[in-house]
């Protein structure tokens, strides 16, 4: 049995050698070795206390706390490792030039040939760590629901202390703890993110600062103001026409304005009083337009709702007897002989007001409908111009006195033109 085993050694072990090259180009051939790429692998920091515990900080530079993976294996071992898998590492023990610590890669579970990042080293900056107190600027995000306004916001805390890199605590301008009151129609405790702002308003990264705000975290109370529209009343009785005319209506716009306040304070407003003194307008011979300020009508604890107008328009219309006035849109005016290459437009003027004498039962009924034109027959080049208006008037009226109406003529566009 010996001899048998022993027989033909030399060809027996060629054989053996001969068959491990078979096997070997066989593997090669259906499963041989490549390279992959793997993108986006973040490098991990141990011995962190090497830096920390001298009060010193760092931070990552270029980026590169966040690297590529090349790794090299059989294509059936590549064809199974995911990014997760991947572990890279930069130990601070191993930090060179102050600045560079080089990235260790292992893939666990896995057999490869070779792993390497690019780039190869995290780079660091080390400096004196840094600590201060910072102010809390509540704000919110947002809108609440109709009906209400945003009034008080406090942040609790009112303040923070930030602790990290010297410099990045240096560039801190203001902190600011953001609430979205989306839909918020109650007053309410929200839980906001803090946001930090250097001088020119940039978004600072917070990565690598430490803050005492612990698990709470920080919130922003919200107080809500109701809405109420308040009409507006005038004391007319210091407003007199001229002798031979009669103050015929006073009006004003907006006829109520929305305000907001403390609900006690609102609970007690009716309207907004303008005193006689604020509307001392004598001797009127002509329709007159007042602008009065509200603010100083409201009582404490109220104020205008953001966007409202500040101010009240009051008009007051004077008439002569058997004269009636009438208002008409510029919007109404019969336009003749306008010359085909121009465009009419009004400018700020938004309507006209007519003054016409006539028996009061023909001027009761008549109406200034199409009958109020411009003839622009003369009127051939663009620019600014005073225009006379002609106004159809029933038998036994006239115009108490000769309107005029400003106008622009421009110059159509050529695609208007062609239309």
């Amino acid at each position: 049995m010996r001899r048998r085993l022993t027989a033909n050694l030399g060809l027996k072990v060629l054989a053996f050698f001969t068959a491990v090259f078979m096997w070997l180009v066989v593997v090669n051939i259906d499963d041989p070795i490549a390279e992959n790429s793997y993108t986006g692998v973040s490098v991990t920091v141990i011995n962190e206390e090497i830096v920390t515990t001298t009060n010193r900080t760092y931070q990552i530079v270029d980026n590169t706390q966040v690297v590529n993976v090349t790794v090299r294996a059989n294509r059936s071992v590549l064809n199974r490792i995911k990014q997760e898998d991947i572990v890279a590492i930069a130990d601070m023990k191993e930090l060179s030039l102050g600045t560079q610590i080089p990235i260790d890669v292992s893939i666990p579970g896995y057999r490869y040939e070779k792993a390497y990042t690019t780039p190869g080293n995290l780079q660091v900056k080390i400096e004196d760590e840094a600590k201060n107190n910072f102010p809390i600027t509540p704000t919110t995000i947002g809108t609440v629901r109709e009906g209400y306004v945003l009034g008080e916001l406090n942040a609790n805390p009112e303040k923070v202390t930030l602790r990290g890199p010297k410099s990045v605590i240096d560039s801190i301008s203001r902190v600011v703890a953001e609430a979205d009151v989306s839909g918020l129609s109650e007053d309410a405790d929200i839980e906001a993110r803090l946001t930090l702002y250097d001088r020119n308003n940039n978004v600072i990264d917070q990565t690598l600062l430490a803050n005492n705000l612990g698990k709470e975290g920080v919130s922003v109370e919200v107080k809500l103001y109701q809405i109420e529209n308040v009409p507006v009343k005038l004391d007319t009785s210091m407003i007199t026409a001229a002798k031979g005319y009669k103050v015929s209506s006073v009006s004003v716009e907006p006829r109520e304005v929305s305000v907001t306040g403390e609900e006690s304070a609102l609970a007690e407003l009716d309207e907004i009083k303008i005193p006689a003194e604020e509307l001392k307008l004598e001797n009127l011979t002509e329709r007159t337009e007042q602008m009065v300020e509200i603010a100083p009508y409201l009582p404490e604890g109220v104020t205008l709702v953001e966007g409202t107008a500040e101010s009240v328009i009051v008009t007051i219309q004077i008439e002569q007897p058997g004269v009636r006035n009438f208002e008409v849109s510029t919007g109404a005016i019969t336009v003749n002989n306008l010359s085909e290459e121009l465009e009419i437009s009004y400018g700020t003027t938004v309507d006209l007001e007519l003054q016409i004498r006539g028996p009061a039962e023909t001027l009761a009924v008549f109406s200034t409908a199409r009958k109020v034109s411009i003839d622009l027959k003369n009127y051939e080049a663009p620019g600014t111009y005073t225009v006379p208006v002609a106004v159809e008037l029933p038998e036994g009226c006239s115009l108490v006195n000769n309107v005029s109406v400003n106008i622009i003529l421009e110059k159509k566009s050529e695609d208007e033109q062609e239309e």
